[in-house]
């Protein structure tokens, strides 16, 4: 007999797959058994609401610790994002134990990106294979490698080991190499982390006439008196040299690409003539440059620019960088700004992918929750995952704080339905939330677009054929600041009515998902329409709930 059993973990071996990979599934059992037991393991796959694949294992259940093989090579349509079920049940048919799980098929790392951290380079370090595999359980699928450099001005070294400027912590490039691999036998893209024009002290002294200007003349330095900001317009003797030491990285190690940061000001640079000049096209033209170094090393590379405060996207979103970075500071303080600060990067840069980089205490988990829900559901990422389950506590990346297991548990479920759900609400769709957010309506909550506060808010995303309606709950939530600490969870709904008006289609099927239920895919929603008003009866609503409107042909 059967006591008890739980399905303790679903892992997979890549952050993501390329078409024509074959998925490595690894389920993992607990039970407690009287005797040896028979149950059937039922493994399931599914595309949104179509299931497309099963298998069904028989399974006797010992008691204690158990692992299961499953293998399953999808279609090669991308981007395509899928999910897993897993259903533990009795000879019988009687259900013992569920899980849920994701994966997803893409060309490439940035056509979806969910980005992550590295930080600790440290001689000898034996970890890595259990760092990456930590990860691939949110599907991070590129990482930052945050000072891992010897100097922002000379990135290799024949010193091993070696300090960065700001960290004085030993690192060593064997390290770096090992980690780089690593990724690399997940699938995670190694993104090494570089300043535009952030140069250490001795290198200004040795060449004093390279550096940017303010306007009264005078040298521009960062962080006090430890580093030199250096003047990075087209063919500057520092541009050329920069791009130089991008080329060593890129043929002297196994990086994806480069990552360029900047430090949001200044925005005007002057020459030694007290000439000004635009930083924003200056900018731009830096990462077009940095692109076509990085093309000439790897066909598949990726460069990525930080605007720093959301400054220069409307420059450099159209340039040549594979998807926008936006590091969020104030006067972006609401967690509907994390939302605007997506689409309009998505417009201004023809769709491309958007990552926000917003820092906050592991402790916030009622943020860390709601923000999640507002910059998945409006089709972007987040950069806040990586060492030891930690999240970005700061822009210092050495200082994240660890996730408690609740917060870990809770973001793992919101990485697999983001993959899971990604046609539907992933970079690939466009939004309609201006479009529609008027037309929809919870009963005896606001939904009012003008109100910051204490309502239910709705973010929409159009696909083929596919209306996504996301309801966030930011019931009970008084300030609604995404980096101020939301002490108690939203106030939940249950069984309630969501009314959409305006509709010029008519209703095929309705479903609602929400990953903050263990059990992710997709529940039929009953729903009347007359005209173009669809009434729909919600079960719940805690943080996050998808309804997905499938319209009629």
């Amino acid at each position: 007999m059967v006591n008890s059993v739980e399905i303790t973990g679903i892992t997979l071996d890549k952050a993501y797959y390329h078409p024509g990979e074959t998925v490595q599934v690894q389920a993992s059992l607990s039970s407690k058994v009287d005797a040896p037991s028979q149950v059937k393991i039922r493994f399931s796959v599914t595309h949104l609401a179509d299931e497309i694949s099963h298998q069904e294992q028989a399974v006797t259940l010992n008691g204690g610790d158990q692992s299961l093989q499953f293998s399953y090579t999808p279609p090669q349509t991308i981007p395509a994002g899928y999910g897993i079920d897993l259903q533990v049940s009795t000879s019988g048919g009687t259900r013992l134990a569920s899980a849920s799980a994701a994966f997803d098929v893409l060309n490439n790392w940035t056509q979806n990106p969910r980005y992550g951290f590295m930080t600790d380079f440290q001689p000898g370090r034996t970890d890595l294979a259990e760092t990456m595999q930590l990860l691939t359980r949110y599907h991070i699928n590129g990482l930052q490698f945050y000072d891992w450099m010897y100097r922002h001005e000379q990135f290799l070294t024949d010193i091993d080991p070696y300090t960065d400027l700001w960290s004085k912590v030993p690192h060593s490039i064997k390290t770096v190499d090992a980690m780089i691999q690593a990724a690399h036998d997940h699938s995670i893209a190694a993104m090494p982390y570089t300043a535009v024009y952030g140069a250490s002290m001795d290198f200004y002294k040795q060449h004093p006439d390279w550096v940017l200007y303010d306007l009264g003349g005078k040298p521009t330095f960062f962080g006090g008196d430890m580093m030199a900001i250096m003047d990075p317009r087209p063919s500057s003797p520092w541009t050329n040299y920069l791009l130089d030491q991008f080329d060593q990285v890129l043929q002297k190690t196994a990086f994806d690409g480069i990552h360029l940061d900047q430090y949001g000001d200044p925005k005007v640079g002057y020459d030694a003539n007290h000439k000004p000049y635009d930083l924003a096209p200056v900018l731009a033209d830096f990462i077009n440059q940095t692109k076509v170094h990085v093309d000439k090393y790897r066909s598949d590379g990726a460069v990525v620019f930080n605007c720093v405060t959301n400054w220069p996207v409307e420059a450099v979103a159209p340039a040549n960088e594979d998807f926008v970075y936006i590091e969020v500071w104030s006067p972006y303080n609401w967690f509907s700004d994390l939302h605007q600060l997506v689409v309009n990067a998505q417009k201004l840069s023809g769709g491309k992918p958007v990552v926000l980089a917003a820092y906050i205490d592991a402790t916030f988990e009622n943020n860390a929750r709601l923000m999640d829900a507002a910059i998945f559901a409006s089709g972007g990422g987040r950069i806040e995952l990586g060492e030891n389950d930690g999240m970005l506590a700061e822009a210092y990346f050495p200082r994240y704080k660890v996730m408690s297991p609740t917060l870990a548990a809770a973001m793992q479920r919101y990485y697999d339905f983001m993959v899971r759900y990604e046609n539907v609400i992933g970079p690939s769709t466009q939004d309609a939330t201006r479009d529609l957010q008027e037309n929809i309506s919870v009963e005896n909550v606001s939904t009012s677009p003008s109100m910051m506060s204490d309502k239910v808010w709705s973010i929409v995303r159009q696909s083929d054929g596919m209306t996504a309606i996301n309801l966030i709950n930011l019931l009970g939530v008084s300030k609604p600041e995404w980096a101020s600490q939301v002490a108690n969870p939203p106030t939940p709904l249950a069984n309630f009515k969501v009314t959409l008006t305006g509709a010029s289609g008519k209703a095929a099927h309705i479903w609602v998902a929400s990953p903050d239920q263990t059990d992710l895919a997709l529940q039929p929603l009953a729903f009347t329409q007359s005209g173009g008003t669809i009434t729909m009866q919600v079960p719940e609503l805690a943080y996050w709930d998808m309804i997905l409107i499938e319209w009629s042909k």
